[in-house]
């Protein structure tokens, strides 16, 4: 049996997240209060209170269901299978899709579930990279290396986590063809879309461009609703069943005061309203980041993020980023995210869709260390 891999990146959160004067790890806005999520709908209070607290619908209330499957073209509510949070998703979607021994393929830097689940499973992992010194696009030619005729999955990101890229068409259609030439799966994680920086249109859903495909979304990110702990699959019929079988041995289901708000924050009426509060925080956010990275070229590199409320930062000091990471925690009592837990050191992803006085303060700590680190090498 294989040596169980911890999720690292998870691991740094549960212990930090709640306890930090600044956490700047955060990969989604800054989360809506209750109030704000009612604001147009004070009705619903009493709704509410009329709720028997009793178990939701397994796969999701329909309503629920109704509301995600209206974001992909072609698809109903038979498409749709509720989880708790997309990491949920995930899981059951690798234990239905792949059995120990298969190979899958993986892009990095990503956030790193897929890769831990496929460690833990016994699966077989090949990489392909999004590249920095090509403004995040995908390396091709690993790509068709990393796909070969034993590849039962090819697992991406988009918009990506943590590098805020986007795929282009021609990235998508690459990747569709490589999974189909080997009659792959796709796993989609799709959780930022709707939280587009640089443009309104919302990023196109591999769902619908490929019969073999599992998307998979949440409220956590592009919605600021993390607490709610809700989060989707949507797949054929057949494969949505599969997985809610596996569903009903994790969790069985999300509460049903979650399935309500999850349905009213992406009704027709509301979903506009809490789309355009991301993407403020985001374009407020950003510029702020930009302007002190500007102030340390000599530090810090960014190639701009097109979508998400975070940035993956290089840097030029001689620390790895985990130890960077722990620095700001126990000197400076911020979090942010090493590049170790992506695969790649010499990063940070640090997050903006943050209150500006909130975030300006995070960034002013982390930038007294980063002074301390350079003054003590400086003098060595």
């Amino acid at each position: 049996m294989n040596e169980f891999q911890p999720f690292e990146h998870e691991v740094m959160a549960s212990q930090n997240e709640k306890e930090v004067d600044y956490n700047l790890s955060e990969s989604g806005v800054h989360p809506l209060l209750l109030r704000e999520l009612l604001t147009d709908s004070p009705e619903y209070i009493e709704t509410l209170l009329a709720t028997e607290i009793d178990y939701a619908h397994a796969n999701g209330n329909p309503e629920l269901r109704e509301n995600i499957a209206a974001l992909y073209s072609g698809c109903t509510s038979s498409n749709v299978l509720v989880t708790v949070g997309a990491i949920e998703a995930n899981y059951n979607s690798i234990h239905t899709l792949l059995q120990p021994g298969d190979e899958l393929a993986i892009m990095l830097p990503n956030y790193m579930q897929i890769w831990g689940i496929a460690k833990n499973h016994g699966l077989k992992i090949n990489i392909f990279h999004l590249c920095e010194d090509n403004g995040w696009q995908v390396n091709l030619d690993e790509l068709m290396q990393a796909v070969t005729p034993k590849t039962k999955l090819i697992a991406v990101c988009n918009p990506n986590n943590p590098t805020g890229y986007i795929l282009t068409h021609e990235e998508m259609n690459a990747i569709i063809n490589a999974a189909e030439g080997v009659g792959a799966w796709i796993l989609a994680d799709e959780v930022y879309t709707g939280a587009e920086r640089i443009k309104d249109e919302e990023t196109p859903s591999f769902y619908g461009k490929y019969d073999k495909v599992i998307a998979v979304g949440s409220m956590s990110k592009a919605y600021g609703l993390p607490g709610l702990r809700v989060g989707w699959a949507v797949a054929s019929p057949d494969t949505i069943d599969k997985i809610w079988r596996r569903h009903e041995y994790t969790t069985l289901s999300t509460s049903i005061f979650s399935n309500k708000l999850a349905a009213l924050a992406l009704s027709v009426n509301v979903r506009p309203r809490i789309i355009q509060r991301t993407r403020n925080y985001i374009r407020k956010g950003f510029p702020l980041l930009q302007q002190w990275i500007d102030h340390q070229k000599d530090t810090f590199r960014l190639v701009p993020p097109q979508a998400a409320a975070i940035a993956f930062v290089h840097y030029q000091l001689d620390v790895n980023s985990t130890e960077l990471a722990n620095k700001l925690i126990q000197e400076k009592s911020v979090l942010i995210v090493p590049g170790d837990h992506f695969g790649m050191d010499k990063f940070i992803r640090i997050s903006y869709g943050l209150p500006q006085n909130y975030l300006t303060e995070g960034l002013k700590r982390i930038q007294q260390l980063v002074t301390e680190i350079r003054d003590k090498h400086g003098n060595m």
